[in-house]
């Protein structure tokens, strides 16, 4: 049976980025350091009191100096999105100035005009892991502090006033409901963590709710046009067993996870959280005009990180240090994993569509979804390097397929933007070993290495599925006998 192209026209085939992971310069033209200048290492190691030599994030992979070859390698690619980020403390150094720096303005100004000379859609995360100014997490706490919100408000205004007209689609914040996991990288929290207690992990919840609303408000106000989400890394959760009760654990740690987005697109804590903050007595400073802003400032579509899947068992309690990607501490016997120890399920692709599709009736944004694997390159039959990534081609085929099938399912999705465009540091590692790309990047955790760029087998392969709008992804017979002759 052929399959349908379910496709639509005007389809924003894209791939992803973010500032710290690739653009380097990290302390050049005005810039102040962040979050991800003093975590070396990976985003559960531990971080320096300051910015130390050895940080591969510090030089990264030159993009703020290169981006134009880079742009220009993005549209031989084909994309017709391209997600990324813009660093808050190249606008605010740290974070509380009267004045934004300009140089870091006329930065994503140069990047945005780079972008759309050449028609490819820039879709901004505000604020991505990671990318919390430095100052701020030193000094207030982080987002356990109102006060950060004010300063999240001032930024939020300064880059929506100067990019209206340029971008689009705007992401709040990125995975925010990791912030319990990892709340010094992804929320800027720098207590130590084993003395946060429910209460405070709530808190820190509840003002990124409020940050996220009047984020919304803002962009409305400057330009009602805009199209504002908020990202999460959500995936299906299966029971491990026929047992009833684990199909009835697999639905609340489904309900937990979607308690972000529920809150994002609804608007209002659903009642099994109101009836747990006051069960557990959760001293908590939430006022009646925040409740009303989150109510009236809303997403206007669900966007999220899909890697993986996760299984639920019944008494079982997760107090495993997995990756934040990975949904559950518990393996799924039916399914196979990568080198990281993450599972792989295309088809709970189109399953998360589909719930995310009937809970929320919202369009929806893939913004980050991908394969990553330790690769060396060798050279082709004119001595350039490459990397022969059959692995990564068939892997994205897969997941694209489960999208077509979820989009005929009744599902409607925006864009596909997957992780990630090139190679570059990974987050979860802060090492360049975890390659995501469909451009190698001659560089490495030794810090040797020349920059240059080469594409990879898969960069010809998702050229010729963005050119077709997606046909190419159908017969994978011919897909495998065209490449084999390039």
């Amino acid at each position: 049976m052929v399959e349908r192209n379910n496709f639509p026209d005007g389809f924003l085939f894209g791939s992803a980025a973010a500032a710290y992971h690739f653009e380097g310069a990290w302390d050049r033209d005005g810039k102040g350091p962040a979050v991800a200048d003093v975590v070396p290492n990976g985003t559960r190691q531990g971080r320096t009191k300051h910015p130390e030599p050895g940080n591969l994030k510090h030089r990264a992979i030159e993009f703020y100096d290169r981006y134009k070859e880079d742009v220009a390698l993005f549209a031989e690619l084909g994309l017709k999105a391209f997600r990324t980020s813009i660093a808050w403390t190249r606008i605010y150094p740290n974070g509380i100035e009267e004045e934004p720096n300009e140089a870091g303005l006329q930065f994503y100004d140069d990047l945005f005009d780079e972008l759309l000379s050449y028609g490819i859609e820039p879709i901004v995360t505000i604020t991505h892991s990671g990318e919390i100014p430095l100052y701020l997490a030193d000094h207030y706490n982080g987002f356990a502090n109102k006060k950060v919100i004010e300063y999240y408000k001032k930024y939020v205004r300064t880059i929506i006033e100067r990019y209206h007209h340029k971008v689009k689609y705007w992401l709040t914040f990125n995975e925010v409901n990791i912030s319990d996991e990892m709340p010094l990288f992804s929320a800027g929290v720098t207590q130590d963590p084993s003395t946060m207690d429910e209460s405070l992990h709530f808190q820190v919840f509840h003002n990124r709710f409020v940050a996220n609303s009047e984020a919304i408000k803002i962009a409305k106000e400057i330009n009602p046009e805009l199209q504002l989400g908020c990202t999460t890394t959500i995936g299906p959760i299966y029971p491990l067993t026929p047992k009833p009760e684990d199909a009835l654990q697999a639905f609340f740690e489904t309900r937990e996870m979607l308690f972000f987005t529920d809150v994002h697109a609804f608007g209002e804590y659903p009642d099994y959280k109101i009836k747990e903050v006051k069960e557990k007595n959760l001293q908590l400073d939430i006022t009646k005009e925040e409740l009303q802003l989150i109510k009236d400032h809303t997403v206007d579509f669900v966007a999220y990180s899909y890697y993986n899947s996760g299984v639920a068992r019944h008494g079982y309690e997760d107090i495993s240090d997995k990756d934040v990607n990975v949904i559950s501490g518990l393996r799924n016997p039916e399914l196979e994993e990568n080198e990281w120890g993450w599972k792989i399920d295309p088809i709970g692709l189109r399953h998360i569509l589909n719930i995310v599709h009937d809970r929320y009736h919202l369009p929806q944004m893939i913004v980050e979804n991908g394969f990553s694997k330790i690769e060396e390159p060798e050279e082709d039959e004119n001595g350039e390097l490459t990397v022969i990534d059959d692995y990564r081609i068939d892997s994205l085929r897969d997941y694209l397929l489960e999208l077509n099938k979820a989009i005929g399912d009744g599902a409607e999705v925006i864009a596909y933007t997957n992780w990630a465009v090139m190679d570059f540091v990974s987050g979860s590692t802060g090492k360049m070993e975890k390659r995501w790309g469909f451009i190698f990047v001659d560089y490495y955790d030794d810090m040797t290495g020349t920059m240059k760029r080469y594409k990879k087998k898969s960069f010809d392969w998702y050229r010729k599925v963005i050119e077709s709008n997606g046909d190419y992804l159908f017969n994978k017979e011919i897909i495998h006998s065209e490449d084999e002759q390039l």
